[in-house]
């Protein structure tokens, strides 16, 4: 990997993990607050600690996927942009859903989130590169969350 890839792909960790972050914060003590553990969850609703593995490997792959697609479309606004549209959701579903409160809201966001990287991945897929595909685990957990927000929203 020659030099400037690997300074691409560090801006690109500290970028999806600060993220991760600063969600974390927004989310203050979200998951064990009274508030979310009495809600009706999804009998589906993975274990606590599947979350941080999830989320630690989704921002590695998706840091990768960003490192390889920055070189191929540096010129291109419109998929930085995208990149900084999928940053601010991906942040704000924290502030909505636990700080806030607002489960249907958080639900619009997840919806908002999954059409900018399925955006993402079309963009990148015209490239007709297999590093499309790092995106993958992202718009899987998206479809994971959806389900949970959803059941949450339905069932409360």
């Amino acid at each position: 990997m020659k030099t400037k890839r690997i300074g691409i792909l560090i801006l690109f960790v500290i970028l999806n993990f600060g993220a991760l972050g600063i969600g974390t914060y927004f989310m203050d003590n979200g998951p064990n607050d009274s508030w979310y553990l009495t809600l009706n969850k999804a009998p589906w609703t993975p274990p606590g600690w599947v979350f941080g593995a999830a989320w630690f490997s989704i921002m590695l792959c998706f840091s990768f996927f960003m490192m390889h697609f920055y070189d191929l479309f540096k010129s291109s606004k419109p998929f930085l942009i995208l990149f900084g549209i999928q940053w601010v959701l991906n942040i704000s579903w924290n502030l909505f859903f636990f700080n806030l409160q607002e489960i249907f809201v958080g639900l619009v966001v997840l919806l908002l989130l999954i059409i900018i990287l399925f955006i993402i991945l079309r963009i990148s897929l015209r490239k007709g590169s297999y590093q499309s595909f790092l995106i993958a685990p992202y718009i899987l957990w998206m479809m994971v969350a959806i389900s949970l927000n959803a059941y949450i929203y339905i069932n409360n």
